[in-house]
Order: C-alpha cells, then sequence, then structure tokens
C-alpha cells in the first residue's frame, strides 16, 4: 500500500483509493480537496494536514510528533460526536512513507458560511436558524467534553439546503488530552475569540457561545462590530470596548446583546439560548423582560460570584464589582448605565493588565502577519501560473473556458462563476426555467455539466452575463490585489463574477490567500474597484 500514486496521466490516489478531483480550499493547518472514493463510489472531502511551510518539519521530530497529534486529536474529536450539523470524519490515512496525515470526510458541497457572507448580510430569521444549528453541533461537542474554540465563518459549511454543518476541530480542547498550545501562544481567531480566552483562561462552553453570538451579529449586521486594523487592536477591543448595539437584527438583536456579555456567568447558557433563537427565528422579538426571565438561574449565578468574591479579593475577575458587571442591553440599549465613580481605578488597573497580555499574546501570534506587511507586492507574481503555464487567471483563459462552456450552459448568463488557476465552476440559470439553475465545471480543457443536477433559486440570486466582463482589466485587478490587500505572497487567488449585495450591481471578485486567510476586492464589470476586504487579522 502506498500512501500516494497515479492511477492515470493527470489522476493522483491517496492510499490507493482515493482520487483527487479538485482543491476546495485551504488554511494554516494545511489543504482541503474534493475527491472520489473510488471503492465506495462517492465523493469525500480530503483534508491535508500540513504546516504552512513543510520545511518546518524537516529535521525537527518533536514538530512533526505535536503536528501528528494535533491531526488525531481533530479526528478523535469528530469521532467521538454524532449531530447532523457536525462534518463526520469517515477514515484516517497515516503512513510511515507519507510525511503527514490526511482526513477522509463527508464532503459538503454548499461552500463556507464565509462564501456566503460574501454575497451579502442575512436575513435574521435565516441567521437565527443557523445558530440553532451550529448552536446544536456546539452542544454536542460540550457534552462530549469538547470546546471547539475557534468557530468563525470559515469553519462552518453549508449544505446546499443552507442547513450549517461545524467543521475544522483541530484547536478542540479535550478534557483528558494534553495541551499541543505552545506556551505564551492564543488560539483562536482573534475577531471571533471569547476576551476570557485572550486573558489566558482556558474558557468554557460560554466561551464557544460567545464565538458563536459575534459570528450570528456578523451575519445579520454585514460587518463586524469590533474589527480594528491589526490583531492587537482588535483583541484589545474584544477585551474591553463597547459592542455597538446591532440596528439590523430585528427580533435576533436582543439574543445577541445576551450572549456578547464579558462575563461568563451573564450569558445565556445552550439551553436557554436555543430557546431565545427559537423565537427569532419565529419573528418574536424578546423583550429586555422575556430575556431577563429566561436567564433568572444565570444571573441568580452572577450575583452569588459578586457576594462571595470578597472572600477571595486577590483574583482580579473574583474581586470585580457587582456594578462592574457587564449589564443586559435592554431594548433601548443606547441608554447607558454609567459605572460608580469609585471603580474607576480598579477597572483601569484591571485593563491593563488585560491589554498587556493581549498585546504579549498577539506579538507572539501574529509576528508573521506583520512581516508579511513588511514585504512590498508590487512586483509578485502569482504563485499558480508561470510564463510557460499562465493558467486560466487572463483574459485569454477566461474567454477559453466561457466558449467551452456557454454551449453546455445554453448561453454566458450566470449566477455564480468560479475561475481558479487550473479549473472553473459555474451555475447557471436552467433556459426556459430561470427559477432552477445547473452547475457546470471546466477542467483538463473539458467542459461537463454535473450529472447529480442543479437547485433551486433563491431569492439573492440574479443572473449576469460573462460576455459584459471585460476581461481585459483582470491583470491590474490582481495586481491591485496583491498590493493593496496586504497579502505579499499569496498562496492561491481565485476569481468570482456574481451579483454583488453589497454595492448592488455585477461585480467580478478578486480573491487571494495565504496560509493565514483570504482578502479580496470588488470590482464592476469595467475593472473599477468599488470596495477592498482585508483578511480576517
Amino acid at each position: 500500500m502506498t500512501a500516494m500514486n497515479t492511477g492515470g496521466p493527470n489522476t493522483q490516489l491517496i492510499d490507493g483509493r482515493f482520487e483527487l478531483l479538485e482543491r476546495l480550499g485551504g488554511g494554516g493547518m494545511g489543504l482541503v480537496w474534493r475527491a472520489r472514493d473510488i471503492v465506495l463510489h462517492r465523493e469525500v472531502a480530503l483534508k491535508e494536514v500540513r504546516p504552512p511551510d513543510p520545511a518546518l518539519l524537516d529535521g525537527d521530530p518533536k514538530a512533526a510528533r505535536v503536528m501528528r497529534e494535533r491531526v488525531l486529536r481533530e479526528a478523535r474529536s469528530l469521532a467521538r460526536l454524532s449531530n447532523p450539523h457536525v462534518v463526520t470524519i469517515y477514515h484516517i490515512v497515516d503512513l510511515p512513507e507519507f510525511p503527514h496525515p490526511w482526513l477522509v470526510m463527508e464532503l459538503v458541497t454548499g461552500g463556507s458560511l464565509y462564501d456566503r457572507l460574501a454575497r451579502g448580510p442575512m436575513s435574521p430569521a435565516e441567521a437565527a436558524r443557523l445558530g440553532r444549528g451550529v448552536l446544536s453541533a456546539l452542544s454536542a461537542a460540550h457534552a462530549a467534553g469538547i470546546q471547539h474554540r475557534d468557530v468563525k465563518p470559515g469553519n462552518v459549511l453549508l449544505r446546499p439546503d443552507g442547513t450549517p454543518v461545524l467543521t475544522d476541530f483541530g484547536i478542540a480542547a479535550l478534557r483528558e488530552s494534553t495541551s499541543l498550545t505552545t506556551t505564551g501562544g492564543l488560539i483562536g481567531s482573534p475577531e471571533y475569540i471569547a476576551p476570557e480566552r485572550i486573558r489566558g483562561e482556558e474558557g468554557n462552553p460560554a466561551s464557544d457561545l460567545w464565538s458563536l453570538g459575534m459570528m450570528l451579529y456578523v451575519a445579520v449586521e454585514g460587518r463586524h462590530p469590533l474589527r480594528r486594523a491589526t490583531s492587537i487592536a482588535t483583541l484589545a477591543a474584544v477585551l474591553d470596548e463597547p459592542i455597538p448595539p446591532p440596528v439590523r437584527s430585528g427580533p435576533l438583536g436582543p439574543v445577541l446583546s445576551a450572549l456578547l456579555v464579558r462575563d461568563t456567568a451573564a450569558r445565556p447558557d445552550a439551553e436557554q439560548l436555543d430557546r431565545l433563537l427559537a423565537a427569532a427565528e419565529a419573528g418574536a422579538e424578546p423583550t429586555a423582560e422575556t430575556v431577563r426571565a429566561s436567564m433568572d438561574t444565570s444571573m441568580d449565578t452572577v450575583r452569588l460570584n459578586a457576594r462571595t468574591a470578597v472572600s477571595h479579593p486577590t483574583r482580579i475577575e473574583d474581586a470585580r464589582p457587582l456594578e462592574d458587571l457587564h449589564p443586559i442591553q435592554d431594548a433601548h440599549p443606547q441608554t447607558v448605565r454609567p459605572h460608580p465613580v469609585r471603580s474607576h481605578s480598579r477597572r483601569n488597573a484591571i485593563r491593563s493588565s488585560w491589554l498587556a497580555a493581549a498585546v504579549l499574546a498577539a506579538a507572539i501570534g501574529w509576528t508573521v502577519n506583520y512581516r508579511y506587511s513588511q514585504d512590498n507586492p508590487s512586483n509578485y507574481q502569482p504563485a499558480t501560473a508561470s510564463p510557460e503555464h499562465p493558467g486560466l487567471i487572463t483574459p485569454a483563459g477566461a474567454h477559453t473556458v466561457i466558449q467551452a462552456l456557454s454551449p453546455k450552459m445554453g448561453g454566458t448568463q450566470v449566477v455564480e462563476f468560479w475561475l481558479a488557476a487550473d479549473n472553473a465552476y459555474g451555475r447557471a440559470p436552467v433556459p426556459g426555467n430561470p427559477g432552477l439553475y445547473d452547475k457546470f465545471s471546466y477542467r483538463d480543457g473539458k467542459p461537463s455539466r454535473d450529472p447529480n443536477g442543479g437547485g433551486t433559486m433563491s431569492a439573492r440570486d440574479k443572473a449576469v452575463d460573462l460576455n459584459a466582463v471585460d476581461w481585459d482589466k483582470l491583470p491590474g485587478l490582481l495586481q491591485q490585489a496583491y498590493t493593496t490587500l496586504g497579502i505579499a505572497h499569496p498562496t492561491d487567488e481565485y476569481v468570482i463574477v456574481q451579483y454583488d449585495t453589497f454595492n448592488p450591481g455585477p461585480a467580478v471578485l478578486v480573491y487571494v490567500k495565504d496560509a493565514y486567510g483570504s482578502a479580496y476586492l470588488s470590482a464592476d464589470f469595467q475593472g473599477n474597484v468599488k470596495r477592498t476586504q482585508a483578511r480576517a487579522q
């Protein structure tokens, strides 16, 4: 048995069984591929778990051992959970002749929540329904002693019907597992990490619920309330800055205000949160009194902690007076209750210690991002192309793909069109039935229609014409993306053509990615840049 062999001139087989079809994405812990299980005749997702620079493991058996243990942790985490909202793991390939392991998992074909939000914010009911699904996954994990610790849009996949599936348990904390975190390091994403974890606490299930609440805030409001220009500034904001009251969230607003409080005991637990989300999904906007009534037990716990704090004066959290506990915001959150003057010096001291910890953790965890930001990318050439093999992300490549696909699509109208270096994908309205779409792909010079069919158009789906794009502007857009988006050495890039709901109108979205995330710019069909979205630091 071999880890990888060739089943044909353009075919790679993993473990003699899993045929790699296309690369779906990647991150700091490796790459994810769509693959075909040639034994069971089904498509699966293969996660190739490796560091951004495989050379980091060369000559370092301890680092390689830690990496493998982290992969096994993810596999064990997933294998212990049986929940429709948790991605299913089928198999692990871990052979001595291959430098890193592979996880064989369920293929979730609807993209990620990150991709979905790139098309525009969700309605409160849609977000509440998604939140209940992710909460179901978290509740199953917490019951098994697992904390996810990195709940964010990129780690929530969507089935074609919109059902959320939580994935990437690679940094989950198992009760019985030895920590794999470097001392002093910060695990999680700055924008979604709970404040208590920034302070160096292990956290508890309520910490995952903070991350869920922040994710839902972003989903409905269309912006992150605490995102700042740098990771360190973002961490400081998460620790200490007030969260702007949601304005687009309707019945979900009071639920978000109840979740996004910095005292863990004041947050609703999973059962309470599910009730609140169910009401928001049904369109029933809970009042402040309703939220408080559903959380009586939690607030009693907060008051008890405040009373007993006197007997433990050396613990910062216990030493906080009851007046300093973050209040649940009412239906008119612009009314702010001032803190007593006597608590200012204590709060400032606590704030200073928290910010110092945040700066230290961020300096350790994001030094490499700072190094990237100092590089000048103005002369960068895409890693996926070369003069001999320029790839498809060129004017000529785009025209070639469109010319090949249009006969099968019945024209050049699409709802969504993805162009990568070596393949393309599209959703196009069914001729004569604009309420439906078919899926098409282009690979190895061959266009094809998905034999499994397509789906039903959503209210947000709007057709655009690929022939209306000025493809000659593509090289300039790529160059501008490299220069302005802060990703000096992209490992991948791709282009999406679709209707942009943020700046309403047909748009060309140019994405660039490295091991730490992705960023994009949005331009109209004439190549005029309308907005940019930096990488989530």
